[in-house]
């Protein structure tokens, strides 16, 4: 990132990571590679999750990470984020929730409510899925969500990480650079 960046110019990135091949490997990867873009803030633990892709997958491994950055939502999800999977080997199927590297997505940018492709911003899993809020609780938990007025703390406790299958990964710690 460029010296010449002036402070309110840069961007406050929420990211959700998820890997389920060579977990161990790659999130700390896509730590280290999402800091080329900016400064990584802070990580989430690393939480184990069942797989959403079906039997016969290995669990998931997901954080959440806050970049400060000066890209825009559209450079990060456009040249950003597909820079990083590509150099990790993230390979697109047809099927979505297919076993990735890595898998990089925007859940919250700053204060704002955008449309990216096809993706909102803020994303609906925040709202919807455990292994998304509950990480980005533990980075942010005073955050509060543009379009529901509830902090992220609010709208995780609404889950029980054990009924999802969710435990939290003690041996593996995620640190920015």
């Amino acid at each position: 990132m460029s010296a010449e960046v002036r402070e309110d110019q840069l961007h406050q990135a929420y990211l959700s990571l998820g890997s389920n091949i060579e977990p161990e490997k790659y999130l700390p990867a896509a730590v280290r590679e999402l800091g080329r873009f900016g400064r990584v803030l802070r990580v989430s633990r690393v939480w184990q999750s069942l797989p959403v892709g079906g039997p016969g997958q290995p669990d998931y491994l997901n954080a959440a990470l806050l970049l400060e950055t000066a890209l825009s939502a559209s450079d990060l999800k456009g040249k950003a984020i597909p820079t990083v999977e590509a150099k990790l080997g993230r390979i697109r199927s047809a099927n979505r929730n297919d076993p990735r590297t890595i898998d990089i997505d925007i859940m919250l940018f700053d204060r704002e409510q955008l449309l990216l492709g096809e993706r909102s911003i803020p994303d609906r899993e925040v709202l919807e899925r455990p292994f998304v809020a509950i990480p980005l609780a533990e980075i942010s938990p005073g955050y509060i969500h543009p379009v529901t007025g509830e902090s992220l703390a609010e709208i995780a406790s609404r889950f029980d990480p054990k009924s999802w299958g969710m435990r939290i990964r003690t041996d593996m710690i995620l640190k920015p650079d």
